[in-house]
């Protein structure tokens, strides 16, 4: 028997990943010709949706060549073949339940069809929408998530402050006397440590902030500091502000849900920083409420726009409220966004922009697929500190969840590296209506 599978993609699998078909190892990858149809759809625009339509087209174009539509086209070394299903008649028994010939129920008739065809061999649907793999497992048709970047354990998304108690006493005062000490002295081992952790350390009464300072190979206190008019209210906040100001960490994730103050933290370290950089860039996805695209609504691109970058105006207001009107602070911000030092901008808007000497920070990153997160990341220059925000258990966009959004994933990937640090902010300061509301709504 042939253990080679056989996996058949829907549309959105390859708007989540433009490389996926080269994840499936050695096993065959079908693509029903209707999702190229359904690709067509997407291919124009600036989101970045849109982005990942073009990029397949173009390469399925590089392997273009007749053989996908007959006898597979190879991969390369390790793959198996790529194939290209033209439409198939409706089995009897899917005319039984789904009469209405839908995308998704077209690609259903292909997937049963490759099935019966190669019955000898495991034919799999991958598919990113639950509906349609609980449509094929009515059909006896085995169907799954899209699982190559789906982040195992998000335990380090879901834990706040990590504290451990019935310390040494000798190193806690040792940290307030010299502010570190050598990481070789340090009782905890690399397993439970790693670069830029943060923790706080107790013994009976005392207690101390610290974190793992990688490039100087030191365990070193976290002292609580101010940025433009913002004070950390507890000590997830101050783990925070001091990733933030942190010169030696460049890529930042906070996590968290609503009202913990993780945009608002990382605007006003942007903003105290502000000589530092050429540019303070704040930016978030676009997503349309109840699957409305934005065009429904009134007015010009800026009118249409305003409705979803009102949360990152408002972080704004908060910090130009701590000074007066004629503040010299009030007076530099309004002095950045004339000159444009300081722009506030969907990120679909940012794309093509030189990120060099920029802090950039990309808020509601929950809602980006892995690859949108890399392809932000890799276009970073020298100079640019990039932060990504968001709350994982408020997800806007239908086929992410917890496990592949890109928030998860850059913060799971990227753990233990020299450069990166995360916090998971998890006390609600906004209020304690917005705190009972965030706990049992």
């Amino acid at each position: 028997m042939n253990k080679q599978k056989i996996f058949v993609l829907d549309t959105n699998v390859l708007l989540h990943d433009h490389l996926c078909i080269y994840n499936f190892q050695d096993n065959d990858v079908v693509i029903p010709i209707v999702v190229l149809e359904e690709l067509d759809q997407f291919k124009k625009g600036n989101d970045l949706i849109n982005f990942q339509a073009r990029q397949f087209a173009r390469e399925l174009d590089k392997l273009a060549a007749d053989s996908m539509f007959k006898d597979g086209l190879p991969l390369g070394d390790g793959h198996g073949k790529l194939f290209v299903a033209t439409g198939k008649p409706y089995p009897e028994e899917m005319m039984e339940s789904f009469t209405e010939k839908t995308p998704d129920h077209r690609i259903l008739a292909i997937a049963l069809f490759i099935g019966k065809k190669f019955s000898k061999r495991q034919t799999v649907l991958i598919t990113k929408d639950v509906n349609l793999r609980m449509k094929a497992k009515s059909l006896g048709l085995q169907a799954e998530d899209y699982e190559t970047d789906k982040v195992k354990d998000i335990g380090i998304l879901e834990h706040g402050v990590t504290v451990y108690d019935n310390f040494d006493e000798s190193l806690i005062r040792a940290l307030y006397e010299k502010n570190a000490v050598p990481r070789h002295d340090f009782p905890l081992s690399d397993g439970e440590l790693f670069a830029n952790q943060y923790f706080v350390l107790k013994s009976g009464s005392q207690s101390v902030l610290a974190h793992v300072d990688s490039v100087n190979q030191v365990v070193a206190r976290v002292e609580k500091h101010h940025a433009f008019g913002i004070e950390p209210r507890n000590a997830e906040q101050t783990f925070a502000l001091h990733a933030l100001l942190n010169p030696d960490i460049k890529l930042v994730s906070l996590t968290g849900k609503a009202g913990t103050g993780k945009t608002l933290l990382a605007l006003a370290a942007a903003l105290s920083l502000n000589k530092q950089y050429n540019e303070i860039l704040l930016a978030r996805p676009i997503v349309p409420l109840s699957n409305r695209d934005i065009g429904f609504l009134p007015g010009d691109v800026k009118d249409k726009i305003g409705p979803y970058m009102l949360p990152l105006f408002d972080n704004l207001s908060v910090i130009k409220g701590k000074f007066g009107p004629q503040s010299k602070e009030n007076l530099i911000i309004d002095e950045m966004q004339r000159t444009e030092r300081l722009v506030i901008s969907p990120l679909a808007y940012i794309r093509g922009r030189s990120l060099s000497d920029v802090f950039f920070i990309v808020d509601e990153a929950q809602n980006l697929t892995p690859h949108e997160v890399k392809t932000i990341i890799t276009r970073a220059g020298e100079g640019t500190k990039m932060v990504f925000t968001g709350d994982v258990h408020q997800i806007d966009t239908p086929y992410l969840d917890m496990q592949s959004n890109g928030l998860a994933y850059l913060t799971d990937r990227m753990k233990g590296q020299d450069i990166f640090a995360h916090v998971n902010l998890v006390k609600g300061e906004r209020s304690y209506l917005a705190e009972l509301a965030s706990d049992l709504l």
